[in-house]
């Protein structure tokens, strides 16, 4: 009887054993993924695209000082992953970081963008850049303007512009070149253009974004 019990008691001790290294590797593993994000903060209220470029749809937006876990960076390129807290709850997507501060952003392993499976096959145009953003002016005061009256976006709506597209991301302040041709909006001070796949509202003797619509 004592020998049956020595026997069931190393049995046990034996299965313990094999299974604690599977269990220090699921807790090794999980460490290592947080490990490899950061925090970082908008310092714009940002748009959150669907991937890496401009050419995606926007999908979310970030407030001035919201911040994101950063997952990664595509390699070469400004464009990180994103996790944060949409307006559905946690979501992910991918924002463009001249617009983040974060310690250790572009210190991060690279990523890739993997296009989810319902559009997989499905031909992404890479838009031809017609120019740059120029720099948004350093100021503590808001680069926006109250929500126009819904008769400008009824307008801006219903009167579209051929699409143009800038290198980087369309943000509040952002400069346009000249190669952005501009519309003017009846009965409104500002006038607009499709810039990146959004409309935005321009101011025109400073040319620079002071509304977007989202």
């Amino acid at each position: 009887m004592q020998t049956r019990c020595s026997m069931m008691i190393a049995a046990l001790m034996a299965t313990a054993a094999l299974s604690q290294p599977a269990f220090a590797q699921t807790v090794t593993t999980t460490t290592t993924a947080v490990a490899t994000q950061t925090l970082a903060t908008a310092t714009t209220p940002l748009n959150v695209r669907s991937g890496p470029g401009p050419e995606y749809p926007v999908i979310g937006a970030l407030p001035v000082n919201g911040q994101v876990n950063v997952m990664g960076c595509i390699e070469g390129s400004l464009w990180c992953q994103i996790a944060y807290n949409g307006a559905q709850g946690p979501s992910q997507g991918w924002a463009y970081s001249q617009y983040m501060q974060g310690a250790g952003i572009r210190t991060l392993p690279p990523v890739a963008y993997n296009p989810p499976p319902a559009t997989t096959g499905v031909a992404i145009v890479r838009p031809t850049y017609s120019g740059d953003f120029i720099a948004p002016v350093a100021t503590t005061e808001p680069l926006s303007i109250a929500p126009p009256p819904p008769t400008v976006q009824t307008y801006i709506v219903q009167n579209p512009r051929p699409q143009v597209y800038l290198n980087g991301e369309v943000v509040e302040g952002a400069g346009l070149p000249e190669t952005v041709t501009l519309a003017p909006v009846p009965g409104s001070e500002y006038q607009y253009a499709y810039v990146n796949g959004v409309p935005v509202l321009v101011e025109p003797a400073s040319r620079r974004v002071r509304y977007i619509y989202r």
